[in-house]
């Protein structure tokens, strides 16, 4: 089956976003990254962002 997100660009969103999407605080995911644990981060442009494949993995 193809995936359906096939040709276009990854979502990012940034960690309020990213923290409801797992139901987690804020807060829990600033510690993750601090401890390096947690799901992967980038940074765009000095702003912390997650991609949508890396939570839902």
């Amino acid at each position: 089956m193809a995936d359906p997100m096939a040709g276009f660009p990854p979502r990012f969103l940034r960690t309020p976003e990213a923290a409801r999407f797992l139901g987690l605080s804020g807060r829990t995911l600033e510690k993750h990254r601090t401890y390096g644990t947690g799901p992967r981060y980038s940074k765009l442009g000095g702003r912390v962002v997650y991609a949508l494949t890396d939570l839902q993995a």
